[in-house]
């Protein structure tokens, strides 16, 4: 249980800086230090195509590395401090817009924005990987997971209500260095934990063509990224419509309130967890999974009919019944994904598999913002507006609540794709246990 836990707090640190840097990255950057917001957006339109592409570079990358340290916890050690200083630096440009400043303050936040999100790929990702090596049995797997959402949401309560209080009492420049030791601390103190397969250590990387093509025709992992996608779909489409649901559906003016509406579900998350751990274990994590949209999808049916804060606030927590299981079971289907790619291939290859599945998913908020753009636009939305009109509010209603259950009914259609359940995944796990022996073989001869 120590392990467990202990590899689970790397999830806090992960969390803790990628959501406060998307958080308030940029209303740093354009309200507090006025760098041109359009020279801002250029930044961000080069940080999101360096985004897409680093991920799957990043996991070919690591899957690749031979130490004797291994594959993974180089780059884990190797990257927590330059990472801590990069999330330090965020926050402390040396440049002023005041001061005639302007391009070169644009120019660190471009080059900023570049190194941490390179350090914080290489360490996530890596961070990530280690999970389905380390551990091989669905118990062990469902209890990891339920820990790591447990430090998950440890995260997203620094990032989301802990910075705002630091950064308005203490100045930013305080929020980036007393978050940067902590970041780094958290890293080493999973690392204390963390190990990998010897003999892991030892195969014949794939090359990248050959990895792709067979990545990318892998039914099953084709089958989780059309699961994942949607569910990320209803992830980016609910907290992007709360503040305008809040403001002109349910007619809230309280910024207090308009966080408790988005922080309650990730509060319920916490003691629902045991819930999906014990399903997972009775009846596989697929089914489990299935349940979970379904219950998530449930939760939301109400939103088409709320009108107040208190019977808003009540649906919130019963969404959180649902997203307890959606934040802990993909990781898991994902891990069957890389066992039974390394049946086939005979190699292990964690570092592609999250990493192109990192890069698809983030098409989730290409879709979110295609979408949420028409249903405002031919529902007559109007802007800062003191009325909306019954078709607008209504709008809104379908984009919180009818959009995201749409979502979640393609995820579970593309779940019954997903064939790594049942019978055939003892299969997979049978000749998976027969080749680690077999490597496990080879690897004493050598010796």
């Amino acid at each position: 249980m120590k392990r467990k836990i202990l590899y689970s707090s790397g999830a806090f640190a992960t969390t803790l800086s990628y959501q406060t840097f998307t958080a308030f990255i940029l209303f740093f950057y354009v309200d507090t230090l006025k760098l041109d917001p359009k020279l801002v957006g250029l930044g961000w339109a080069i940080y999101g195509l360096w985004n897409a592409v680093n991920d799957p570079l990043a996991g070919y990358l690591a899957d690749r590395t031979r130490t004797r340290w291994g594959r993974r916890l180089p780059y884990i050690a190797g990257g927590a401090v330059p990472l801590a200083l990069a999330f330090g630096l965020l926050w402390t440009p040396p440049f002023r817009v005041e001061n005639g400043e302007g391009w070169p303050l644009f120019a660190y936040f471009i080059t900023v924005i570049l190194v941490f999100d390179t350090l914080w790929t290489l360490v996530a990702l890596n961070y990530t990987a280690l999970f389905p090596e380390m551990f091989s049995h669905i118990q062990d797997r469902a209890h990891v997971s339920a820990w790591r959402q447990v430090f998950n949401v440890a995260g997203l309560l620094g990032a989301l209500g802990l910075s705002p209080v630091i950064h308005s009492t203490l100045g930013w420049p305080a929020l980036g260095w007393l978050f940067a030791p902590l970041i780094a601390g958290v890293l080493f103190l999973s690392l204390t934990v963390s190990r990998e397969r010897p003999e892991h250590r030892q195969e014949a990387p794939l090359g990248f063509s050959a990895g792709l093509k067979a990545t990318l025709v892998n039914r099953s992992f084709l089958a989780f990224i059309g699961t994942n996608l949607f569910i990320q779909v209803a992830f980016v489409m609910i907290p992007a419509m709360m503040p305008f649901f809040a403001k002109y559906v349910l007619r809230i003016s309280d910024p207090w309130q308009v966080s408790a509406l988005m922080a309650l579900p990730l509060l319920v998350i916490l003691p629902a967890l045991p819930l999906w751990n014990r399903m997972t274990i009775r009846l596989g994590t697929a089914p489990a999974l299935g349940w979970a949209l379904g219950a998530f999808a449930l939760a939301l049916v109400p939103l088409f009919f709320v009108r107040d804060f208190v019977s808003s606030l009540l649906v919130m927590g019963f969404l959180g019944i649902g997203l307890a299981g959606l934040f802990m079971l993909p990781d898991l289907l994902i891990a069957d994904v890389i066992d039974e790619d390394e049946v086939k291939t005979g190699v292990r290859r964690e570092g592609l598999y999250f990493g192109m599945n990192g890069f698809l998913i983030r098409f989730a908020f290409t879709l979110q913002g295609l979408i949420t753009g028409t249903v405002l636009g031919a529902t007559g939305y109007q802007a800062d507006a003191a009325e909306q009109t019954a078709e607008a509010l209504w709008g809104l209603r379908v984009l919180i609540a009818g959009v995201p259950i749409a979502a979640l009914g393609l995820s579970w259609l593309a779940l019954r794709f997903y064939t790594l359940r049942g019978e055939h995944l003892s299969t997979v796990k049978e000749a998976l246990e027969r080749l680690h022996a077999q490597k496990a073989a080879r690897l004493a001869q050598k010796r």
